[in-house]
Parts: structure tokens; sequence; C-alpha cells
């Protein structure tokens, strides 16, 4: 006499329902976090393109006899970065403008996509809210050429000293 053994192959679905919310688990756990790395990488491509405009201000005064970009300074656009110049800070794009251009193109704000600048007369605190900075990316304070840029939702001054502060976001 044969005993015939059947032999049964897979999974029970107790077993598919443990795999499955393991994998639930996990996947809670991960996601945010790579939420959080695109929102990180904003920031930090700001906090590197708010140095690249400092600088380029500076050089920008260094070739103007220590004048600042007319055009940023009364808040209507980057063209003076953006353009060839001579040191009487007038615009061209031939071989009698020696300096620049200083930037490829207008900067945009990478939390809100602004261009846009807003002119200042007094510095400004990073965090500290801004008036009058909707639809503005960055800060431009006239008198000293300081730059700054916008929160997410531009109510404040992006404060890149600690870009986990909650106003970034706002």
């Amino acid at each position: 006499m044969t005993v015939r053994r059947t032999i049964r192959k897979g999974f029970t679905l107790i077993e598919i329902l443990i795999v499955v919310i393991i994998l639930g688990i996990l996947a809670a756990i991960v996601i945010p976090q790579f939420t959080n790395a695109s929102q990180d990488a904003r920031k930090n491509s700001l906090t590197s393109q708010l140095q690249t405009i400092r600088s380029q201000i500076e050089l920008y005064k260094l070739q103007h006899l220590d004048k600042l970009p007319p055009v940023l300074q009364a808040g209507t656009g980057w063209t003076d970065m953006t353009n060839q110049s001579k040191a009487d800070m007038t615009t061209g794009a031939t071989t009698a403008f020696p300096f620049g251009p200083y930037l490829q193109s207008a900067p945009t704000n990478s939390l809100n996509g602004a261009t846009g600048v807003l002119t200042v007369s007094a510095n400004q605190t990073l965090g500290a809210s801004v008036s009058s900075g909707s639809g503005k990316g960055f800060v431009f304070q006239t008198a000293n050429g300081k730059i700054w840029a916008t929160s997410a939702l531009y109510g404040y001054i992006y404060d890149e000293s600690n870009a986990s502060n909650s106003v970034n976001d706002n």
C-alpha cells in the first residue's frame, strides 16, 4: 500500500498579508524622507545661487567704480547683470562693452519660482517677515548691495543659516 502525499507549493494568504503589511510599513518610513530630500536640494541650490549672485554683484561694483547695478537697484530686473557693460554702466553686446555678463540669465528662486526683485533701504534679518514681497524671489538692499532670497511663499526672508527653519517653507 502506497501512501500518496500531495505537496502544495506557494504561500498561504496569511504569509502574503504579512509581507504586504511589512512593505507598507517600510514605505511609510521611506517615502517622507525622499520628499524632504527634494526640498532640501532646492534649499541648498538657493543658498549656492545666493553666494554666486553676491560675488557677481561685488565684481560688478569693482568694475563700475564701486557703483551698484542701476536696474537691480530700481528693482526692475536683472539686465545689468545679464548684459555686457562699460565702466559708465551703459550696456551693449559688442567688444566696446568689456565687462560682464555677470549672470547667464535672471536667477530664479528655487523655492518659489520667482525672479522678481523687491528693493529695500534697510538690512533684512534672516527669517524675518518681509512686506510687499509677494511674487518676488529676491530682496535687494539699495544702499549696500546686499541680497537675500524670499521663502517658499514669499512671506519671509529665506534663512540660509538654518535651512530647517520653518519660515523657509512659509
